[in-house]
C-alpha cells in the first residue's frame, strides 16, 4: 500500500496538512502528518526520513513549510521518492515568502505545488503510475470534475440568453 507522509515545519500548519490528508483520504490514499524542521530540529528531521525511508512501500513526500522553505529541500536531498511542496501563503509577505520554495539548489528538485487539493492530487498520480485500481480513482475524480464543469456551462448558457 501507498503512503505520502505529509511533514509540516511547525505545528502551525496544521490545517494546511489537513486540507491534503482530506483530498488524498477521498482519492483513498493513506497519509500520514508529521512535524519536524530543517531549521530547529534537523536531527528529527532526518531521523523521521531515515524511518520512511527504510520501509519500501511506495511514497510520494509533501512538504508543507512557509517563509524560509528549507524544509522540501532538506526531504528532497534526503529522500529517494519524489518531493511535492505545498507552502501555506502569507498575506504577511504578500507572496514573496514563496521565491524560497521556487529557487532551491541544484540537484535538488521538488515540485512546488500550492493548492493542498491539487498537491493530493499530483501525489495520487505519481502513486497510480504503479497502481491501476489509483488510476482509476484519478480517472473518476477527473471525470466529476469534467462533468460539473460542462454542468455549469449548461447552466451559464441558460442564464446568459
Amino acid at each position: 500500500m501507498a503512503l505520502v507522509p505529509i511533514i509540516m515545519g511547525s505545528h502551525k500548519d496544521l490545517e494546511h496538512g489537513r486540507s491534503i490528508v482530506e483530498a488524498l483520504a477521498h482519492l483513498g490514499v493513506a497519509s500520514e502528518l508529521r512535524v519536524a524542521s530543517a531549521h530547529k530540529s534537523v536531527a528529527h528531521l532526518l531521523e523521521v526520513l531515515a524511518q520512511y525511508e527504510a520501509d519500501p512501500q511506495p511514497k510520494v513526500y509533501v512538504t508543507v513549510a512557509g517563509r524560509s522553505n528549507a524544509l522540501s529541500g532538506v526531504v528532497d536531498a534526503n529522500v529517494q521518492a519524489p518531493v511535492i511542496a505545498c507552502p501555506p501563503y502569507s498575506d504577511r509577505f504578500g507572496g514573496a515568502d514563496l521565491y524560497s520554495s521556487l529557487r532551491l539548489p541544484s540537484q535538488v528538485a521538488p515540485a512546488v505545488v500550492l493548492e493542498p487539493a491539487a498537491a493530493a492530487l499530483l501525489a495520487a498520480k505519481m502513486l497510480a503510475l504503479t497502481d491501476p485500481a489509483l488510476r482509476q480513482r484519478v480517472a473518476a475524480l477527473q471525470q466529476t470534475v469534467r462533468a460539473q464543469i460542462v454542468a455549469d456551462d449548461s447552466v451559464v448558457r441558460g442564464v446568459a440568453r
